[in-house]
């Protein structure tokens, strides 16, 4: 055989791949499992709310206008999802429940590749239809590491470790290279942005305070002094542009690598809550290590259990086997010299699938990734509707002040009360939770629509219209409702500046923020008698940079 084919088979042969690595694969899966358990369960409380048919961006809406710009074809490569057939509130509930099984089952080690499958088509669904309520950067990394592990996961309907069934050198390392390229694209962006706050050392000053959902213990961090701030850019751009680089060398670097970025990333975990990404990351990293090492550091009384041994036969049938076979079929009937050719057959169809998919997804996130050097884009934009190659780039720039919208309602006019929220900096005195890796789209989004204008975020417009309504999906996604008797006849968006009360404040007044009021953000709507809504005042704020 060439040294070109042992290459390929070294590298896309599952039988000839990574033996060593079958309980950091067994953990990853676990992991991922539970990932997107968190993804299902957190849109089964906001779904109908977000994208259902009186929610804030329907899905059918927009599946409507889809298509009648593409056609029947067309609509459902760049648009995949199973909406298509419905997108009422059942069928959106239901998609969240299959969700929840199937990752669960996932979770359990019940036929991963299986439910890996079935994860993969329910999650891209959701992420296609729901509009500006998806699509974030921790989307597509679930989605690409979601589909990367279909072919990594062993088969079987209960597989265990499956020491039989070791993944590809190549699909292991393509979920390395994603881990990789979270890290090192999100460095580069720093740099290329030309932000001041990262060639200054400041951007940590505020970071804690200005993110999206602050945590508690992110309260006490930034009040650190600026050393300490100036200190976690400097590690951080070290880290993102230096020490990753640790996947490409020898077993003992990769080891000291993820023992430091595993207590980076539960900090980051601890002090922001940024939904699964930052678990994503950390599974990832599992991928780091090998059985030897994961052995010395389990329980004892697990050891016996994990013991691994290596099997170094080829995925393809080899030239005994088929030299025993052809001998077996000589004395038996004809159907079973058939039968082996066709398993051989599907064997190599499968392996060579499979090794063209992977090149593929390596050929599009490398293209991505080196702009400077142009590639042809083709294969990457065939892969778009997929979300399965994704560029990455975290904090290319830092927000200067944390902003807060806030939805108030009224019947005459001059009472005013706020719709309280579930997630996101309102109350004073309440302290910045933990929830991740639960994910508040609607939370979410508003902190974006926050920083820009409201002509950009049809949801805030779109969401006063609903509370006029009383719309009961809606309300949903708010923490309490004080016009449940009788829809308001007044909605006004107030936008506020928000920061972190000093250690003295807290001590003297038990606040964890402080706030100044900075204007109306959107257009103040009305309900008249007659259902029809109108404008009662126009914004008088300036979009934030």
């Amino acid at each position: 055989m060439s040294r070109p084919a042992l290459a390929v088979g070294w590298l896309f042969d599952a039988q000839r791949g990574a033996h060593d690595r079958l309980i950091s694969r067994w953990l990853f899966l676990r992991a991922l499992g539970g990932i997107y358990f968190s993804a299902f369960y957190s849109l089964l409380f906001q779904i109908r709310g977000l994208m259902g048919p009186s929610g804030i961006l329907p899905a059918n809406t927009y599946l409507q206008a889809v298509t009648r710009s593409l056609g029947s074809w067309e609509r459902i490569w760049y648009t995949p999802t199973l909406l298509w057939w419905s997108s009422g509130n059942t069928a959106l509930t239901l998609l969240c429940w299959a969700g929840l099984i199937c990752s669960l089952l996932l979770l359990l080690n019940l036929w991963p590749r299986g439910m890996l499958v079935a994860c993969f088509v329910l999650f891209l669904s959701f992420v296609t239809a729901a509009q500006d309520f998806s699509g974030y950067q921790s989307d597509g990394m679930l989605l690409e590491a979601g589909f990367l592990s279909i072919f990594f996961a062993p088969p079987g309907l209960r597989p265990g470790l499956s020491r039989g069934h070791p993944s590809s050198r190549a699909n292991w390392f393509l979920l390395l290279w994603e881990w990789f390229r979270i890290y090192f694209e999100s460095g580069v962006v720093k740099l290329m942005s030309g932000d001041p706050e990262w060639r200054n050392f400041t951007a940590m000053d505020e970071y804690y305070q200005n993110g999206p959902l602050p945590t508690w213990i992110g309260w006490y961090v930034q009040h650190f002094p600026h050393w300490f701030h100036a200190g976690t850019v400097y590690a951080t751009l070290a880290l993102e542009l230096g020490v990753v680089w640790m996947l490409f060398l020898p077993r003992r670097f990769r080891i000291i690598c993820f023992c430091i970025v595993t207590p980076w990333q539960i900090g980051v975990i601890l002090t922001a809550n940024y939904t699964f990404l930052n678990y994503l990351v950390l599974a990832l990293g599992v991928l780091l290590l090998d059985d030897r090492f994961i052995a010395k550091i389990v329980p004892s009384r697990w050891k016996s259990k994990l013991a691994i041994t290596p099997n170094h036969g080829s995925g393809l049938p080899s030239e005994t086997s088929a030299d025993e076979g052809s001998e077996v079929g000589s004395v038996g009937p004809g159907s079973e010299i058939f039968a082996g050719r066709v398993r051989r057959a599907w064997t190599i169809l499968k392996y060579a699938t499979s090794s063209l998919i992977l090149l593929w997804i390596f050929y599009a996130t490398t293209a991505l990734m080196l702009p400077s050097y142009p590639l042809p884009m083709s294969p990457v934009i065939a892969l778009e509707p997929l979300r399965i190659a994704n560029r990455y780039g975290l904090f290319a720039v830092m927000t200067r002040g944390r902003y807060e919208i806030e939805f108030q309602a009224s019947r005459d006019g001059t009472t005013w009360m706020a719709y309280p929220f579930r997630y996101k900096p309102q109350l004073l005195n309440q302290a910045p939770r933990i929830y991740a890796p639960y994910q508040p789209r609607f939370d979410w989004n508003l902190w974006f629509a926050s920083l820009g204008s409201w002509q950009d975020y049809p949801i805030v417009p779109n969401t006063e219209v609903r509370l006029l309504a009383n719309d009961k999906d809606v309300l949903e996604l708010f923490a309490a409702n004080q016009f449940d008797q009788e829809p308001p006849h007044q909605v006004r968006v107030l936008l506020w500046q928000y920061w972190f009360t000093s250690t003295a404040e807290k001590r003297s007044t038990g606040l964890w923020w402080r706030r100044e009021l900075l204007g109306l953000y959107a257009p103040t709507l009305e309900r008249e008698p007659d259902g029809e809504i109108k404008v009662l005042e126009w914004p008088n704020v300036q979009p934030r940079r």
